[in-house]
């Protein structure tokens, strides 16, 4: 057997409790089982490190030396692994927009207690989630996730509508349901809204599908149909072929935040969680 990390651990907390009953509550095990790895320790060593009888209980010269390598060898693995903890960077992923405030604040309150992000632009935050290339998804599309994954409703956001700069429509005032029979520009990775954002219909709606953020406002530009994002994309994705307008009466998108459950997350990824 080789020597562990648990068999100085144990050790440390028998010298110092000086109590085998007191040091085996401490580490949360049975007295035999400490005795069992006290005994352990000292046949991996070939050496006596305990001098104890029903009355007292002393180290052997060679058991004080012992102790104080052993204080130094788990002090400085402790230290090694604490660091390498808070330095471990969590990966979180995202299809499209980022919400400014919310991302921006749980980014400084993870950073202000020593975490590192890394930031990732996917077209499928969740294949990318559960192939274990990110740590958590930030996710718009309502879908079923896998029985391996949780999820967290973080916020609700105002859709409005994506229309091509020369549609009829930008001099309209459109109210959600009469938007129905529209050709619809459908993003089906990670889009917000497709034909079932509206009560099913027997219009024989086109739908034209794509892939990603990038293709499908090129096709809203392009005149191929409408569409619905979340309205930060007036600011941060405004395109010149492109006119968002608001509906009233438009459902609000929902964003998910969603991490691999099973098995448990690292700590980094934990704490990434409360925060946010």
């Amino acid at each position: 057997m080789d020597l562990e990390l648990r068999h100085l651990r144990a050790y440390l907390a028998l010298c110092e409790e000086r109590n085998f009953t007191r040091a085996a509550a401490r580490l949360h095990i049975t007295q035999p089982s400490l005795t069992r790895t006290m005994q352990q320790l000292e046949r991996i060593l070939d050496t006596r490190l305990l001098e104890r009888s029903s009355r007292h209980f002393e180290l052997t010269s060679e058991g004080t030396e012992l102790a104080d390598h052993a204080r130094r060898i788990i002090a400085d693995v402790d230290a090694v692994c604490a660091d390498l903890r808070i330095r471990a960077a969590v990966a979180v992923g995202f299809a499209w927009l980022l919400p400014d405030t919310w991302f921006a604040a749980a980014r400084t309150r993870f950073e202000e207690i020593g975490g590192r992000l890394a930031i990732h632009r996917v077209d499928d935050p969740i294949a990318a989630l559960t192939s274990g290339a990110i740590d958590i998804a930030l996710y718009r599309k309502n879908i079923r996730l896998p029985s391996t994954t949780a999820a967290r409703l973080i916020a609700t956001e105002r859709r409005v509508l994506a229309v091509a700069a020369d549609s009829p429509l930008v001099r309209a005032t459109p109210r959600w349901q009469d938007l129905a029979g529209h050709p619809l520009v459908v993003n089906t990775i990670s889009g917000t809204t497709d034909e079932t954002s509206w009560p099913a219909d027997d219009s024989g709606r086109e739908i034209v599908t794509c892939t990603n953020f990038d293709e499908w406002i090129e096709l809203i530009a392009a005149g191929r149909g409408i569409g619905a994002v979340p309205e930060l994309a007036r600011t941060r994705a405004p395109h010149p072929g492109v006119t968002y307008l608001d509906v009233p009466d438009a459902p609000p998108s929902r964003l998910y935040l969603v991490w691999r459950a099973k098995p448990a997350p690292p700590r980094s990824v934990q704490r990434f969680i409360d925060i946010a």
